[in-house]
């Protein structure tokens, strides 16, 4: 008798584990958390830039960086740790993939949102540890940053550096998009 379980178990679980790759799959948003050496401007304050090679030290560290909708630590979308997100850093910026969960609220939020391009901007958590500040002379002074520990990036309506992106892989946006509107009906949230 237990042998027929454990049996049928194991013809279960390639279909199941299939399935769940192709869910994965299809479910992925990427794109840039950082953008480098464009400007905005902080709070009135000051412009800031991020440089070419800022995140090299900390990646290298492998720091366990957690993905999160409008920096809420209450609505983590992925993380490094758990394999869910990635990120590696280029010429462009600091770029992610990220695959969400399509069955947790706040993976419906992200992946709707983001696929109606209502969010598709980036921000992200981290504490300096290298910048050089310039002068500003008859504009605000400039920051550049050099060197942080990374700790969170987030998906954000808001970003405060607009050259930030965030979308839905393009190869399976209808497919992805159907089934997050069935998810939505499911647990009954309009669809507007």
């Amino acid at each position: 008798m237990n042998c027929e379980l454990n049996q049928s178990w194991a013809g279960a679980r390639p279909s199941s584990l299939r399935r769940r790759q192709k869910r994965v799959a299809d479910n992925v948003i990427s794109g840039y958390a950082v953008t480098f050496n464009k400007q905005t401007v902080i709070g009135n304050y000051w412009r800031e830039k991020i440089a070419p090679g800022t995140f090299t030290r900390t990646l290298r560290e492998n720091p366990d960086v957690v993905m999160l909708l409008n920096h809420d630590t209450g609505r983590v979308l992925g993380r490094v740790s758990a394999g869910t997100l990635s990120l590696r850093e280029n010429s462009a910026g600091l770029y992610f993939s990220l695959n969400v969960d399509p069955t947790t609220p706040e993976g419906q939020t992200a992946l709707g949102t983001v696929g109606r391009q209502d969010v598709k901007g980036c921000s992200f958590g981290f504490r300096v540890r290298a910048e050089e500040w310039e002068d500003g002379d008859d504009m605000l002074p400039l920051r550049t940053i050099t060197d942080v520990d990374l700790f969170e990036i987030t998906l954000t309506a808001f970003p405060a550096f607009e050259t930030t992106s965030a979308g839905l892989r393009s190869t399976n946006n209808e497919a992805a998009r159907r089934r997050i509107e069935a998810a939505m009906r499911k647990r009954g949230i309009p669809l507007t």
